[in-house]
């Protein structure tokens, strides 16, 4: 079987995971601050705190902000529902726009629309932009817009670790950006996250929300405020850091796959039974999902492709049809472009593991599920 997607843990990683163990330091650590000036550098920015997980980033960030009930956060409607969730849990309205057709982000004059015309009866604080499959997402554009609004963002850059737009690293334009270290992102800690900022203030807050809302001071603890556990192991950190001591090169390789894939791919494409992705040279390519044709129904195609040693899935959720997020009146949001990404989208088998071999077999066995 072709597997969606395999996590790249070398023995060498492996070994000093479980010198770290045999250590018995386990807990946040010197490992994890290591892991964090590494990050910091990497992202080139000023402030990069390890947690959790990519959901905990979010969390993490939406409390720093301060946001809660009465106010309300944009999100895009094509996305995992852990960028709506931790709005939701917040206590603050989840508005949801419609994205693009093309690179799956955010629709930039729909959001323009959303804010500008925004009357609703909560306090519009934020956009929570997602640089979906590791496509940037125009933050010139919505970071123009936030600040005409006074309006904080949110990066969620959970797919999107090293990739880059105008020169500069997705995750670190906005006001707060947060990554997820899942096994099916490039960089993986098992499971785990990271917040990053330029703001000094706001680190400072992350830090305590991440660690119970205390500080150690020379006299002790000192709780600040209700806060949560989301700190990382010190294991989990060793892994890291030599995921990313390995990260631009496995980049180059996802770009190169990705290439293939279009190549390839390009004969279905002209036969009108599938739409790839739009490219960009900052890409990072956490995930490659083509669209069927409204012809395919997708789930009989991913089962058809399983029978054939292929696996493969959608690419992600419509929020509006999930009807789990009771402050969106879905009844007023028209997110025709995420519903069908959502019920057309195919996820192929992607990372840096897999070569053009791999990519022929995948196309070879999709041609002939749609035939």
């Amino acid at each position: 079987m072709i597997k969606l997607s395999t996590p790249n843990i070398g023995e060498d990683a492996i070994d000093a995971m479980n010198q770290v163990i045999r250590s018995g330091q386990l807990v946040h650590g010197e490992e994890c601050l290591a892991f964090e000036k590494e990050l910091a550098t990497y992202l080139n920015v000023n402030h990069a705190l390890v947690c959790s997980n990519g959901t905990a980033a979010l969390h993490l960030a939406l409390l720093t902000l301060e946001i809660g009930p009465g106010d309300a956060v944009i999100v895009p409607d094509f996305t995992y529902p852990a960028t709506a969730n931790v709005v939701a849990v917040c206590g603050a309205r989840v508005v949801v726009v419609d994205v693009d057709r093309e690179n799956y982000c955010i629709d930039i004059k729909k959001l323009r629309d959303t804010v500008r015309n925004w009357q609703g009866p909560e306090k519009l604080k934020a956009i929570m932009p997602v640089h979906e499959f590791g496509f940037p997402a125009d933050m010139s554009a919505i970071v123009e817009l936030a600040n005409e609004h006074s309006l904080a963002v949110i990066e969620d850059a959970a797919c999107a670790i090293g990739a880059s737009r105008d020169g500069r690293k997705m995750g670190t334009i906005g006001t707060i950006g947060c990554f997820s270290f899942h096994p099916r992102k490039t960089l993986t800690t098992g499971e785990g996250g990271l917040v990053v900022t330029n703001n000094a203030e706001l680190a400072d807050k992350l830090r305590r929300f991440r660690n119970h809302g205390m500080e150690r001071t020379d006299k002790g603890m000192k709780f600040f405020y209700p806060g949560l556990n989301y700190r990382l192991t010190n294991f989990q950190a060793t892994l890291g850091r030599h995921q990313l001591q390995q990260l631009e090169n496995w980049l180059k390789r996802r770009v190169t796959l990705a290439r293939d894939y279009i190549e390839l791919l390009q004969p279905l494409v002209v036969e009108g039974k599938i739409r790839l992705p739009e490219t960009n040279s900052g890409h990072s390519w956490q995930t490659f999902m083509i669209v069927l044709d409204r012809r395919y129904n997708r789930d009989e195609i991913i089962t058809l492709l399983r029978a054939q040693g292929v696996e493969s899935s959608l690419g992600a959720q419509s929020l509006t049809t999930l009807n789990i997020y009771p402050t969106v009146d879905n009844s007023q949001v028209t997110t025709l472009v995420g519903h069908e990404l959502f019920t057309q989208g195919l996820a192929l088998p992607f990372c840096e593991i897999y070569d053009r071999n791999t990519a022929i077999k995948v196309v070879q066995a999709l041609s002939d599920s749609l035939n």
